[in-house]
C-alpha cells in the first residue's frame, strides 16, 4: 500500500550548587519540594563551596588531555569557578567573590596567550586550552558571564590585561580563526556564536555582537540568527534529536537574554513565532520519567535536570510566568544561581506550581516543518503513563541514526521496549578517551539496532550518512482521539527497491484492562528480499507460544556486519499458524507482544554484545522476527501491558496476555487489524493510505465487509459499546 505519510574537584557544578533536596537520576522523575527556599539553600552551598576554593593556591596547568583528563577537568572547573563567583557578587555584593573572580581571569590572562593548539586535538576543529574548540566556547561563555557580573569591580589594568590577553584572544581565536565551526550551522556553531556575543556585550564591543547574530562577514547567512532559523523546526524541534537539543539549549536561551537585555529592540524572544520559547518546551516534552528520549546520537542518564534545561526552565518561567514550569522545577531539585531561578524558587515555596501539560503531539522536523516528525503519544499527562515515540524524523546530521519508522515504548516509569542510544562513556579517558566508540558506528547506528525493518540486513540509505540526509519520511495520518490516538508514515528511499510504512496507534477499550498498541509496518516489493523486524524489550522472558530452542553451549555471531556482527544468536523458534507472541516481565508488570507474521517466520532471539573485544556494549536482548518474500511483507502486531506480579507478598495475576489471536486483512491500500481476546471479544482498525475526510474505504475480514469513512476507523468491542469492565 502507499500510505502518506564528574567528578569535580569542587562541589561546583556548571553553575549549580545542589540544594539539600536534589535527588539522583531515576527511571521516573520524584518531585522534590525544597526546603523553605531551595535557592536560599543552593546559594548558602555556593557561598560555602567557593569560600572553601578561594583558599586555595591558583593551579592553570599547562594544557595536554583529552576530554574527561586532569587538565581538562581542571579548566572546566575554573569556569565554573569564574561564572559562580560573579553570580555570587552579583547576588550577595560581597567584593571578595569579585576579587576571585578577577584573580583567577587574571591569572589565565597571562597564560593563555602562550598556549598553541591541543596537543590532544579531536577530529573536529582543534581548541587551545581544550582539545576541541567546542569546549573553548563552553568556557568563553562561562567566563564571559563572570567577567561582566564584576567589571565594575576591577582596576583599569586588570581589565585592559582581561580583556585584550583573555577574552579578545579567545573570541578571535572562536571566529575569525575558526571561521568553520563559527559560521557553521551546528550546535557548536550555536556554542561559538553564543560565546563570541557574550563575549562582545562583556567589554562593549559591539563588533563581536554582530558578527555572532550575523556571521563573520556579517551579511545575515550564517550566525546565531541564522542558527535560529536553521536547527529549529516550527514546533521548537532541534535536528539532531532531544540528547543535543538540550545540549545546544544553553547557549540558545543565554545568549537571547543577553540580546533581549541589551538590544530589546531585537525581540529575539518573539522570532519565528516565539520560537526558542518554543524549543524550552519541546525539550521537556521530549522526556520520560525525567530522561531524555535517547534516540540518535543519546547518552541515556541525561535529563530534565541538566544544567541546560536549568537556566531554560528558569528564563520560560521569567518570560511566561506558566505555573507548569514550577513543577518541573520542583522535579529538577535543583537551582542556578540567577535571579530568574531564585524567583522560580520563591513562586514554589509559595504554592504556586501547577502540573505540567505532558502531550501528545507530533514535532515536525526541518527548517519548514517538511522533514518528517517526532511523534509522542501518551496514555495521559502523567509523565509514567504509558507512552510511545515514533521516530519518522530526518536523519539529524552526523549525528542520526539509520533508524526509519522505527519507535521506543515506555510504562510505569520503564522503558519497555528501547532504544540503544550512543555507544560512548563521555569524559572516560579509559574509554577511547571519552570518544563516541567504535560501535556507535558499527553498531548503535546501524539499523539492526533499533526497532524497525531492516532488509536484507543493510542498514537505511546503505549506512550512508550524506544520503540519509537527503530524505525524510513522508508523514500521514496523526490523531489525538479519546479511545484512539494514531500515528502513520512512509518512506521509499530507505532502500532501492523496497518502501515502508508504517502505522502505530494507543487504543484504549474495554475489552483490555489497560490501554494496547497496535502496530502494522509494510515492506512493498516486487523482489525477493529477508526481511527483519527487532524488538528490544527490556526485562525477563517469561514464555513464548512457540518452542524455544535456546543455544545453551555456544553463541555464534547474527552476521558480519552493519550490526549483526555485534548480536549473539542466543536461541530461536518458529512461529505457530502465522502467529508470534513473546512474553516478559519488567519491573512488576508483564508485557506481550502477539504479532501477525508470515507462516514460515523465524523468530531470532539475540544479545547485544558480540564481536565487542574492550566489553564497550551493553548485554540487553532482542527478539527478532524474520521472513522472507517474493513479494513485500506485512507485520501486525498488539503490544499489550497487563497483569501484575509483587514479590514482597507473593501473588501474581494475569501473567498471560489475554489477546488470542491478531489478523491483518487488505484491500488494495486500505488495511485492517482484527484482534480478540481470549474472552472472545473483538476490535478492529481500519486504516487506509487516503487521508481524505469523505473517502470510503472497505475491507473484507473472514466474509464480513468491514467499512469506514475517512483515513481511520476504531471498531471497539461489544463489552466497550455496552459499558462493560
Amino acid at each position: 500500500m502507499s500510505r502518506p505519510v564528574l567528578q569535580l574537584a569542587s562541589a561546583l557544578a556548571l553553575g549549580i550548587v545542589l540544594a539539600s533536596c536534589e535527588s539522583r537520576a531515576q527511571s521516573r522523575p520524584i518531585a522534590q519540594t525544597p526546603q523553605a527556599d531551595g535557592f536560599e539553600q543552593t546559594l548558602s552551598n555556593a557561598k560555602q563551596s567557593l569560600d572553601a576554593q578561594m583558599n586555595l593556591p591558583i593551579s592553570l596547568p599547562v594544557p595536554k588531555d583529552a576530554g574527561g583528563g586532569f587538565t581538562h577537568e581542571k579548566h572546566k572547573e575554573s569556569a565554573k569557578l569564574i561564572y559562580n563567583a560573579g553570580q555570587l557578587y552579583k547576588l550577595t555584593d560581597e567584593e571578595k567573590y569579585a576579587d576571585y573572580a578577577g584573580k583567577l581571569m587574571q591569572a589565565y590572562a597571562e597564560v593563555y596567550p602562550g598556549w598553541g593548539l591541543h596537543p590532544a586535538q579531536k577530529e573536529q576543529s582543534p581548541g587551545r586550552m581544550f582539545w576541541q574548540n567546542l569546549n573553548e566556547s563552553w568556557w568563553l561563555l562561562h567566563v564571559a558571564q563572570g567577567y561582566d557580573a564584576v567589571k565594575e569591580t576591577l582596576s583599569e589594568e586588570q581589565r585592559q590585561l582581561i580583556e585584550t590577553d583573555l577574552l579578545r584572544n579567545m573570541a578571535d581565536f572562536l571566529s575569525d580563526g575558526s571561521p568553520k565551526t563559527f559560521n557553521k550551522i551546528h550546535n557548536h556553531g550555536t556554542w561559538a556564536t553564543a560565546a563570541v556575543g557574550l563575549t562582545g556585550y562583556a567589554i562593549d564591543d559591539q563588533d563581536y555582537v554582530e558578527q555572532a547574530l550575523m556571521g563573520l562577514d556579517k551579511s545575515g547567512d550564517a550566525g546565531f540568527l541564522k542558527q535560529m532559523e536553521k536547527l529549529f523546526s516550527p514546533d521548537g524541534y532541534y535536528n539532531e534529536g532531544p540528547y543535543y537539543q538540550r545540549y545546544a539549549l544553553m547557549p540558545f536561551v543565554i545568549f537571547a537574554q543577553a540580546v533581549e537585555q541589551n538590544n530589546p529592540e531585537r525581540k529575539i524572544f518573539e522570532r519565528r513565532d516565539g520560537i526558542l520559547k518554543k524549543a524550552i518546551y519541546t525539550t521537556i516534552q521530549q522526556s520520560y520519567g525525567g530522561l531524555f528520549f535517547p534516540i540518535n546520537d543519546a547518552l541515556k542518564d541525561k535529563g530534565i535536570a541538566t544544567a541546560e534545561l536549568l537556566h531554560g526552565v528558569a528564563i520560560a518561567y521569567d518570560l511566561t510566568s506558566d505555573a507548569g514550569l514550577l513543577s518541573i522545577a520542583e522535579t529538577q531539585g535543583k537551582f542556578v544561581l540567577t535571579p530568574e531561578s531564585r524567583k522560580v524558587s520563591q513562586d514554589i515555596s509559595a504554592g504556586m506550581a501547577e502540573p505540567f501539560d505532558y502531550k501528545t503531539m507530533r514535532l515536525r522536523d526541518g527548517e519548514n516543518g517538511t522533514e518528517g516528525a517526532l511523534d509522542i503519544i501518551r496514555a495521559s499527562s502523567d509523565p509514567n503513563d504509558l507512552s510511545l515515540v515514533v521516530k519518522n524524523t530526518s536523519q539529524g546530521l552526523g549525528h542520526g541514526h539509520f533508524d526509519k519508522l522505527g519507535f521506543l515504548l515506555y510504562d510505569a516509569g520503564h522503558e519497555v521496549i528501547r532504544d540503544y542510544g550512543a555507544a560512548r562513556f563521555l569524559n572516560v579517558e579509559a574509554k577511547y578517551g571519552g570518544h563516541y566508540l567504535a560501535e556507535n558506528n558499527s553498531f548503535a547506528k546501524q539499523t539492526i539496532a533499533h526497532n524497525t525493518l531492516v532488509v536484507d540486513e543493510t542498514s537505511h540509505f546503505e549506512g550512508d550518512t550524506e544520503t540519509g540526509n537527503q530524505y525524510a519520511p513522508a508523514l500521514g495520518t496523526f490523531s489525538n482521539g479519546e479511545t484512539l490516538k494514531i500515528t502513520s508514515a512512509e518512506i521509499n528511499t530507505a532502500y532501492a527497491d523496497v518502501a515502508m510504512d508504517r502505522t502505530m496507534a494507543m487504543v484504549t477499550d474495554a475489552a483490555f484492562p489497560n490501554p494496547i498498541i497496535i502496530d502494522l509496518i509494510e515492506g512493498h516489493s516486487e523482489s525477493s528480499h529477508q526481511y527483519d523486524l527487532p524488538f528490544y524489550y527490556n526485562g525477563q522472558l517469561t514464555e513464548t507460544n512457540f518452542e524455544l530452542a535456546a543455544e545453551t553451549t555456544s553463541r555464534r555471531p547474527l552476521g558480519d556486519k552493519n550490526g549483526y556482527q555485534h548480536l549473539w544468536r542466543v536461541g530461536s523458534g518458529q512461529a505457530v499458524n502465522g502467529s508470534s507472541q513473546v512474553t516478559w516481565l519488567l519491573d512488576k508488570k508483564f508485557y506481550s507482544v502477539m504479532s501477525s507474521v508470515p507462516n514460515s517466520s523465524e523468530i531470532i532471539f539475540a544479545e547485544i554484545g558480540a564481536t565487542d573485544p574492550n566489553f564497550n556494549l551493553r548485554r540487553e536482548p532482542a527478539f527478532i522476527i524474520r521472513a522472507k518474500s517474493a513479494d513485500g511483507i506485512s507485520i501486525a502486531s498488539v503490544i499489550e501491558p497487563h497483569g501484575e506480579y509483587n514479590p514482597t507478598v507473593e501473588f501474581t495475576v494475569n501473567s498471560h496476555s489475554i489477546v488470542k489471536s491478531v489478523d491483518h486483512f487488505e484491500n488494495g491500500s486500505d488495511d485492517y487489524i482484527r484482534i480478540e481476546t481470549k474472552d472472545g471479544e473483538v476490535v478492529g482498525l481500519g486504516v487506509s493510505g487516503d487521508m481524505a475526510k469523505d473517502a470510503a474505504h472497505t475491507v473484507d475480514v473472514g466474509g464480513t465487509a468491514m467499512s469506514w469513512t475517512g483515513p481511520y476507523k476504531l471498531f471497539h468491542s461489544e463489552k466497550h459499546k455496552t459499558g462493560g469492565n
